[in-house]
């Protein structure tokens, strides 16, 4: 498994991304080869393109954070995957922004002219 092991000292971190057994810890240091580093606090990471291929030719899967980092990175090509825990969903909008899709609809709703049914006929008569 490709993933993201954590280097950094408290309040500044820094990854390794490393091949390692899916069984290990992320903690542990048992890993095969290190195949780039990630400095998350300038967001850049430096990662060695040729080695990530070669591995995920071999049978490696990265984890669904290092899957999104290698997609942005352009190392590989797919659908980047929700990370985050199935109890908060992925936000659509922006915190204190009015949603703009309802006001739009809003409008519509209102020049569609209104079709009464046969039964709303019969009813009100």
């Amino acid at each position: 498994m490709i993933r993201l092991q954590r280097i950094g000292r408290t309040n500044d971190p820094s990854f390794r991304v490393v091949l390692t057994d899916r069984r290990n810890s992320p903690k542990s240091r048992n890993f095969v080869e290190i195949l780039g580093t990630m400095n998350a606090k300038t967001g850049k990471p430096a990662l060695e393109a040729d080695r990530i291929k070669h591995w995920l030719k071999m049978g490696a899967k990265p984890s669904p954070s290092m899957h999104n980092l290698l997609i942005s990175e352009k190392v590989i090509e797919g659908k980047k995957l929700n990370v985050l825990p199935k109890k908060s969903p992925r936000k659509k909008e922006v915190e204190g922004e009015a949603p703009a899709a309802p006001a739009a609809e809003a409008p519509a709703a209102e020049e569609a002219p209104k079709e009464e049914t046969p039964a709303a006929e019969a009813k009100a008569e």
